[in-house]
């Protein structure tokens, strides 16, 4: 039976048949299909895990292995972020690297090779596997490692799902002393000021920056950064919070250039006007809003997708003021932006590169799209790419100017899955 899926951003929906798997045999069975993709917990915002076939992960999510001499943790790929937290913080161990939800699977984040706050100094989320398992459509199954099968194990990171199913990985953990951060919270005052601050950050391990987008002139920019060390003492269990939840799709009224700019100015004003130290939680720093169930169904029915671009680093000072100012003119500004520094990474289909990266959450409305064309215009024109994973309405142009290992991919791709059996909206849309 088919019903209607969405990734997170509610937006497209798609009439998708998904079917379970517990084992290599009856994953082989399930990849008969053409037009199949695998997915996990459907945290990506677009449309890179849907498809009328799809192949979910969640019951292959056994913890296989842990060595407490070295970290390394080896699990199947149905198993979630969430899970390695709860399990292993209490012992001393935390993620390499995490994206901003915990709500995300191990395969979920090799195939988006996700990035954290962290990846000034830590690089993304491949950069600490030390190999996996992955499942052609054919049904055989390879290991690859940056050193066994290199080629296909850098297609694999990032690669969307689109070289095959990844079945189980093993990742290096890193060793803590307590579940809390000691934070660091400064305001900047305009986007100058908050780079500065950034580049000044690079000592920390962790760094990241609230950006408000509405603002023009002198405050254009102006931003709020936290930064971050683990706490070298203090209780490894967190205490017991009770979740908010949204319960019903807002009006689609409730989000508008007014309310938002509202929404910026206020919590811009609330952060302290001098440096503030304090600890907070693990959940805190890392996953404010996996603290709100359903926090998608703010942006109302239609949805709204999250649009995410890299500048390289000689370009993202005139870049971003560029792209800032042309966010602010349309008015379709986000409360929810997020800046961060990324290091030097080199990869086939990973996003991030050393520069600049920001990412913003718009609720889908008429003249959106048309504003993010521009946008994509000029993210290309100064040498940047958007990230896949949160993506819904790229064109393939876009996706061949700015990925420089597309060619390189897809003939890898068509070696490890011949006739393209494996393919999402996505895939389709972007022709990969």
């Amino acid at each position: 039976m088919t019903r209607p899926l969405s990734g997170w951003g509610k937006y497209p929906v798609v009439e998708s048949e998904v079917l379970g798997f517990s084992s290599e045999t009856e994953l082989r069975e399930r990849l008969g299909v053409h037009g199949v993709i695998a997915q996990g917990l459907l945290r990506s915002y677009g449309d890179s895990a849907l498809s009328e076939h799809a192949i979910t992960s969640l019951r292959f999510n056994r913890f296989l292995s842990f060595d407490p001499a070295t970290g390394l943790l080896s699990c199947e790929s149905g198993v979630s972020l969430s899970d390695m937290l709860d399990v292993f913080v209490p012992r001393g161990w935390f993620l390499p690297v995490t994206p901003g939800t915990k709500f995300v699977t191990l395969g979920g984040a090799i195939a988006s090779d996700v990035h954290g706050k962290n990846h000034h100094r830590s690089g993304s989320f491949c950069s600490h596997i030390e190999s996996m398992d992955v499942m052609f459509p054919s049904g055989q199954v390879q290991t690859c490692s940056p050193s066994e099968n290199p080629e296909l194990f850098r297609a694999t990171c990032g690669g969307m799902g689109l070289t095959g199913v990844i079945l189980r990985a093993t990742l290096r953990l890193v060793p803590i002393e307590s579940a809390y951060i000691d934070q660091e919270t400064i305001r900047a005052r305009d986007l100058s000021h908050i780079m500065e601050l950034f580049e000044s950050s690079t000592g920390w391990t962790y760094s990241v920056a609230w950006i408000d987008c509405l603002t023009s002139g002198k405050s254009l920019g102006r931003s709020i950064m936290m930064r971050g060390e683990h706490a070298s003492g203090g209780s490894l269990t967190l205490p017991g919070r009770r979740k908010l939840n949204v319960p019903i799709n807002f009006p689609g009224f409730v989000l508008n250039s007014l309310s938002i700019r509202a929404f910026n100015m206020l919590y811009y004003a609330k952060a302290p006007s001098q440096a503030s130290k304090g600890v907070v939680d693990y959940d805190s720093f890392f996953y404010p809003l996996d603290s709100v169930n359903n926090w998608n169904r703010i942006y109302g029915a239609r949805g709204f997708t999250q649009y995410q671009f890299v500048l390289p680093l000689n370009a993202s000072k005139e870049g971003m003021e560029k792209i800032l100012k042309r966010i602010t003119a349309s008015g379709m500004g986000s409360f929810l932006a997020v800046l961060k520094l990324f290091g030097p990474q080199e990869g086939l289909m990973s996003f991030p590169m050393e520069g600049y990266t920001l990412a913003l959450d718009f609720p889908i409305r008429r003249g959106l799209f048309e504003l993010l064309d521009e946008l994509d215009r000029m993210v290309v024109d100064y040498g940047g790419r958007l990230y896949l994973t949160k993506d819904v309405r790229m064109s393939a142009a876009t996706l061949r100017s700015s990925y420089k290992g597309l060619n390189e991919f897809l003939s890898l791709r068509e070696k490890y899955d011949p006739g393209g059996r494996l393919s999402s909206l996505q895939s389709r849309r972007l022709e990969i």
